[in-house]
């Protein structure tokens, strides 16, 4: 009787312990997801369709449709300690600075530039990456068209790759075609700022133009053929 007793209070006792610590396990789950990075926005293609408007963005007159003021810094490689969990040996890792793309970042200190000064080379050659940022205002009409509804597509054409951020955020997605992202030697991205878009809307855009192949170290400049934004209907 002894023994069925004791059995008894052991068990009575672990079942008073699990709500108290069902709580607790819930609030570790809780932090643990909440310090994961945000998922970044699925990548969506651009309509292969003709364009029912164009605008030039490397003119004056285009970029002031949008009340578009470029703005440009060269970014940098710095070295820090290795990730966790590297392999024995591995004790440097490498990134670069500034991370202009991210949302909420302060340009407002970088010198401007002009339409056309996108297509200047800069860069001191070899391996070497620049940032171009600025915001686009979607106006009510372009000439007779009304933008309301339409399409708005980014065509960011950088010589030699590019990553495009919109808003704070790269879209991607591993395994599939995310136009924001290196797209080939010398390949433009065109990427999808909204379905529809109305008048007034507003996209930060953060272009990150590095010159390449890497690991050849070109005798070149960063420097844009081609930035226009296009309406599909």
């Amino acid at each position: 009787m002894r023994k069925q007793d004791l059995i008894r209070l052991v068990t009575c006792a672990a079942l008073a312990t699990a709500p108290m610590m069902t709580p607790t396990i819930a609030a570790g789950q809780a932090t643990a997801t909440s310090a994961v990075a945000p998922t970044p926005p699925a990548p969506q293609m651009p309509p292969s369709l003709v364009p029912a408007q164009v605008v030039d963005l490397m003119t004056p007159d285009g970029s002031a449709v949008f009340g578009a003021q470029w703005r440009t810094m060269e970014a940098r490689i710095v070295e820090g300690p290795a990730i966790a969990n590297a392999m024995p040996g591995y004790k440097t890792s490498y990134d670069i600075q500034p991370h202009a793309g991210e949302s909420g970042f302060d340009d407002s200190s970088w010198p401007t530039i002009s339409a056309k000064g996108l297509a200047d080379r800069r860069g001191g050659g070899k391996v070497s990456f620049i940032w171009y940022r600025t915001s686009l205002t979607i106006p009510a009409k372009i000439g007779n068209f009304d933008t309301s509804g339409a399409t708005a597509v980014l065509t960011a054409y950088v010589d030699d790759y590019a990553e495009v951020w919109v808003n704070g955020q790269m879209p991607r997605r591993a395994g599939y075609p995310s136009p924001a992202a290196v797209q080939g030697f010398n390949m433009p991205n065109r990427v999808v700022l909204a379905d529809a878009v109305k008048p007034g809307d507003k996209f930060q855009i953060a272009i990150f133009g590095i010159n390449g192949p890497i690991s050849v170290a070109p005798m070149n400049f960063v420097w844009f053929r081609e930035a226009k934004i296009e309406f599909f209907r």
